[in-house]
């Protein structure tokens, strides 16, 4: 079977050269497809090596500067390499596979990925002015994904929603995760001091502020217990104000390595995603490798990962009562939390293909939608 030509096209930051991970899924994706990859890049680290060409990092509107640019960097490439597909990473990057499409006369094919629910871009990202740019996010995506060739999920939730726009998913798999920091070994035994740990962006869609004010409430009940909180946001003052609040039992790391990540999990007793708006939820996924039962919200794919009373629990978004209430009982009690514990390991094994299945599954989904018509 030949290799087919593609584009892949995203706002996706790369290092180069990559790290072992991320170098293991392009090498499977190179196996099978012909490949060049449109990104960008942090600032200060190479641009271009080997499929890569990347833009670097600007000081100032690094996204508005992205996304203004990707059309015409698309349509050079559809006029250089001559993909068959161009596979897009989001709706957004679709919408720019289209114009470059058309700006470079290509008969390339688009396709979309869907990792997440499009429509929070412009609601619950950065800066609260950028909810003006919805109604135009709104139509550029719905209008994306109508005119893409082909649609991509990742999870019943996300096919869920593009259904529920009027489309049908023509393939829905998990994207591939690097994730030896969170297998390499088996689980360790949950900590003697419960901790909740909270891993991710401090984002609106993240609900750090509802976590922020949970905790005030969850606190006093579990003197002994303390909250983690990794990552860095906009939301960061609600973060040291929490901190400041009550220090004995609360604690701020902006960032972490994949390893740092895998012994603070080895090291809470739970992990807390309290969103308001989730994909799939990549830390749900090495909280569960780490056998770490997860409390989190009942909202997108987050279900798809957590079954409630199994390997974790799930409460209502926006209700701190409730996450209060469930932080609580499980810190408290800690035979419950080893049995969810005990589930965690074993129920995430199908959200974990190989770099190579996932190359073979993203070639098969390239040759169904480039074939004759």
């Amino acid at each position: 079977m030949t290799r087919p030509r593609v584009l892949l096209a995203g706002r996706n930051r790369y290092r180069l050269p990559l790290e072992p991970g991320l170098a293991a899924k392009f090498a499977a994706l190179e196996q099978v497809l012909d490949l060049r990859v449109l990104g960008s890049a942090p600032a200060g680290s190479p641009t271009h090596e080997g499929a890569f060409a990347l833009v670097p990092q600007a000081r100032l509107l690094d996204g508005p500067r992205f996304y203004a640019t990707l059309p015409l960097r698309i349509a050079g490439e559809l006029r250089r390499f001559r993909p068959e597909a161009v596979l897009a990473q989001s709706p957004y990057e679709a919408a720019a596979a289209l114009a470059g499409r058309w700006l470079a006369r290509s008969r390339a094919r688009v396709v979309a990925d869907v990792h997440g629910d499009w429509r929070t871009f412009a609601r619950l990202y950065g800066s609260p002015r950028r909810r003006l740019l919805a109604p135009f996010a709104d139509r550029v995506s719905a209008t994306a994904l109508r005119r893409a060739d082909a649609v991509r999920t990742v999870s019943p939730y996300t096919s869920r929603i593009v259904r529920e726009a009027g489309l049908e998913p023509a393939a829905e798999f998990p994207a591939f995760m690097e994730l030896e920091p969170f297998l390499a070994r088996p689980p360790e035994p949950l900590p003697e001091r419960p901790q909740a740990l909270f891993v991710g962006v401090l984002e609106r869609y993240k609900n750090v502020d509802g976590l922020a004010r949970a905790w005030r409430l969850a606190a006093p009940r579990v003197p002994g217990a303390s909250l983690r909180v990794v990552g860095r946001g906009t939301l960061a003052p609600e973060v040291r104000r929490l901190v400041a609040a009550v220090p004995a039992q609360a604690e701020w790391t902006p960032a972490l390595p994949p390893e740092g990540v895998a012994a603070a999990l080895d090291a809470a007793t739970l992990l807390v995603l309290p969103s308001r708006s989730e994909g799939m939820g990549r830390v749900v996924v090495e909280a569960l490798c780490r056998g770490r039962p997860v409390i989190a919200s009942r909202v997108g794919g987050i279900p798809d990962l957590v079954e409630h009373g199994r390997t974790g629990v799930l409460v209502e978004p926006g209700d701190d009562g409730a996450l209060a209430d469930a932080l609580v009982r499980l810190l408290s009690d800690r035979e419950e939390t080893a049995r969810l514990a005990a589930a965690a390991r074993p129920a995430v094994e199908a959200w974990l293909p190989s770099a190579e299945e996932y190359a073979r599954r993203v070639r098969d989904l390239v040759h169904r939608v480039t074939a004759p018509r």
